[in-house]
């Protein structure tokens, strides 16, 4: 199971965050808050490699049979490996661009106010890692529990 939960999770979670940052470079500071649904847009696409790891574990490893319980696991480990390689490489794109993103996303967005009390928090790591975590997780999540629905075949009487 670890090996389809690696493969698949660092598949999903390059395909977004280098989809994410090109968009971003491409965007410029005055589209990036139209940018977003582009961004949930590719998250569906990518984790939709959480549906082809459950089936492809089902159908190779376990003979056509997978628990719904089995299923969610494994989904849940894709999706975690995905989450964690998209946290980590925002991270370092952030420590790279000088943590510009923030300035020019509120600039896109907010008021000044609103806009400084943002880069505020943002600036806190203790802040930043959890928010982005919760960018991709809950995706993640509900493509999990569908595709474990959707997969789950017990064994049938002979």
């Amino acid at each position: 199971m670890k090996p389809i939960i690696f493969l698949y999770g660092a598949l999903a979670g390059t395909v977004i965050i280098s989809t994410s940052i090109l968009t971003i470079a491409l965007a410029g500071e005055t589209h990036l808050a139209g940018a977003q649904w582009l961004g949930y847009l590719v998250m569906i696409v990518a984790l939709s490699l959480i549906f082809v790891g459950i089936k492809r574990y089902r159908d190779q490893e376990l003979g056509g049979v997978i628990r719904f319980g089995t299923g969610v696991l494994l989904g849940l480990g894709i999706t975690l490996v995905a989450s964690v390689i998209y946290v980590a490489a925002w991270e370092v794109y952030l420590a790279m661009t000088d943590y510009a993103f923030i300035d020019d996303y509120a600039q896109s967005m907010l008021s000044s106010e609103e806009a400084a009390d943002a880069a505020r928090r943002y600036a806190n790591p203790a802040f930043r890692l959890p928010v982005t975590f919760l960018e991709i997780f809950p995706v993640g999540l509900l493509i999990t529990l569908a595709s474990a629905g959707l997969l789950k075949r017990g064994a049938t009487a002979p």
